[in-house]
Parts: structure tokens; C-alpha cells; sequence
């Protein structure tokens, strides 16, 4: 079997299995109040990669190797996405980034209004740990996920400190240093988490988690480089959002301070040594490098 047939069957395997659970884990339309539940529905089923579950299950794959997932681990995907999901309904609002399109389509603020919408993030957050809390694995390993999670959604070096540091850094001239640590907590303290989180539930522990936090912390940056220069080489019909949005708001993004082949190169040179990490799982590995692979390699 090739490496695109594998990766499409491992998307779609992922996917599936991630958007059962979360139809499973959200409340109903239907259920009151119902507008929330709607605007919740709306931004979660709005058409995601379900890239960050795709990780938890691969990584976890990757420390049982033959016996295959354990039982329980869509759950903990669904609730990693969840909390993707509400940070993107953020991200879109009028006082942050102000995007109208999100996945395709219209945002959450868009349909539901801003009340709604922050509501609808709120939830998707508490929703998200309601879940963790519930978790098919020891105490101990559920413990240090939810401290493990709640530190990378957190300020310090997590995705709402890197928002924070994004929006502060408008109209001023980007750096190596403030792009770096910009990228690796808005969007690769989740992903390195997604990874980490998938290990512990599988078992992993000591050099283990060492392994996949390395593995991690590179094919997260390398992500969000490949996403910086989507934003200035293809449409907004491609990427599923307004293109172009990073250089109209003057965001610190890798291209803006190395170019986009400097951009390119890192991001195979990030995956390259995030691929070193693995080389002690040899085949059971397998599936994780092709997922990370397929992040430096996408078009969208």
C-alpha cells in the first residue's frame, strides 16, 4: 500500500471514528437551550481535518503497536477537538481576528451573532474537560492529561498566551524569536499535546513521553510554518478561510521573516527531526509519521 493510500485511509478512519464520538459526547440541536447547542454543532461539524485526534490516535498507536487502539481513545480526540474548535470560534470574533469564514464557511459569530458564538466556545471548552474528566484509562494517566491539556490551552507558553502575543504583535516588524514563540503556543502547544495526551492514555510513560513531547514540539511548528505559507500561496476557496488574511493584518508569520522557500525548507527540516524521535518504535510509528508528513505536504 503507498504512503498517499495510507494516509487517506488513516484521515478517514480518524475522521470517522472523532466526528462519532462528538456527535455522541455534544448535546442535541434540539436539546434547550437549543440556539447554543446549534451554534456548537455548527462550528464542530463545519467540515475539520480532525488533524489533532488523527495525532492522538496515531501516537497512541504508536506505543501499543500490535494490540492496536485502546478502547476509548475517540473520546479523548473528540474532546481535543472540542477545544480546537472553541479557539477557532474565538479566533473569528470581530475583536480578534474578524474572519467571516471558517472550514468553508460562514463563522459561528456570523450566523449566531457574537453573544452566541463566545457562548458557544465557552461551552465547547467546559464541554471538552467534562469529557477528560470521563476517560476510559487510570486516574493517574487521566490526571496528568487534563493538567497536561489545560496548561497547553493556558498563558504560559499555551494557545491563549500565543493569541495574545499574536494580537500584540500587529503593526510592529516580526522577529525569528517573536514568530517562534508565537507559533509554538497558539497552534503547536495543542497539536504537541494531542500527541503527548494519545502516548499517556496508550500507556507511555518516562522517555516514552519524552519521545513523543520532541516529536511534538517539531511537527507542530513545522504545521503552523506550512499554514503561514498557505495563507500567502493559495485562495480562500483552498485553505477554507479568508487567504491573505496574515498579511493584511501585518501577523507575525515565518514567511514574513525568512521568505517562503526558507519557510519550506524548515518545515522538512522540522519533520525530518521530529521523524528521529520515532526511529525507536520502527514500524508501529509508522502511522504518525505519515500523518505528520501529510502536514508539511498539504495544500490546503
Amino acid at each position: 500500500m503507498s504512503a498517499t493510500i495510507d494516509v487517506v485511509e488513516i484521515l478517514r478512519t480518524g475522521a470517522q471514528a472523532t466526528d462519532a464520538a462528538l456527535e455522541r459526547l455534544i448535546p442535541a440541536a434540539d436539546v434547550t437551550p437549543s440556539s447554543i447547542h446549534k451554534a456548537m454543532r455548527h462550528s464542530v461539524f463545519a467540515g475539520g481535518k480532525r488533524l489533532r485526534p488523527i495525532l492522538t490516535m496515531e501516537a497512541a498507536r504508536t506505543i501499543r503497536g500490535a494490540k492496536g487502539l485502546p478502547d476509548g481513545i475517540e473520546e479523548l480526540g473528540a474532546a481535543i477537538e472540542m477545544l480546537h474548535t472553541y479557539s477557532l470560534i474565538h479566533d473569528d470574533l470581530p475583536a480578534l481576528d474578524n474572519d467571516d469564514l471558517r472550514r468553508g464557511k460562514p463563522t459561528c459569530h456570523v450566523v449566531y451573532g457574537e453573544a452566541i458564538a463566545i457562548l458557544a466556545g465557552d461551552a465547547l471548552q467546559t464541554q471538552a474537560y467534562e469529557v477528560l474528566a470521563g476517560l476510559k484509562c487510570p486516574a493517574a494517566a487521566t490526571v496528568q492529561i487534563v493538567r497536561l491539556i489545560a496548561q497547553a490551552t493556558g498563558t504560559v507558553e499555551g494557545m491563549i498566551g500565543g493569541q495574545v502575543l499574536d494580537l500584540e504583535g500587529e503593526g510592529s516588524k516580526p522577529t525569528a524569536e517573536s514568530v517562534d514563540a508565537i507559533h509554538r503556543a497558539k497552534t503547536g502547544a495543542l497539536i504537541r499535546v494531542s500527541i503527548v495526551a494519545g502516548g499517556i492514555y496508550a500507556g507511555a510513560a518516562g522517555v516514552d513521553v519524552e519521545r513523543l513531547t520532541t516529536f511534538g514540539r517539531k511537527a507542530g511548528l513545522a504545521f503552523q510554518i506550512v499554514d503561514d505559507v498557505l495563507d500567502v500561496t493559495q485562495d480562500s476557496a483552498q485553505l477554507g478561510k479568508t487567504a491573505g488574511k496574515d498579511l493584511t493584518s501585518d501577523k507575525a508569520t515565518w514567511p514574513a521573516v525568512f521568505g517562503v522557500e526558507a519557510s519550506l525548507k524548515d518545515a522538512s527540516r522540522l519533520i525530518e527531526e521530529a521523524f528521529a524521535a520515532l526511529e525507536p518504535y520502527g514500524q508501529a510509528a509508522e502511522g504518525l509519521r505519515t500523518v505528520a508528513r501529510y502536514l508539511v505536504e498539504r495544500t490546503h
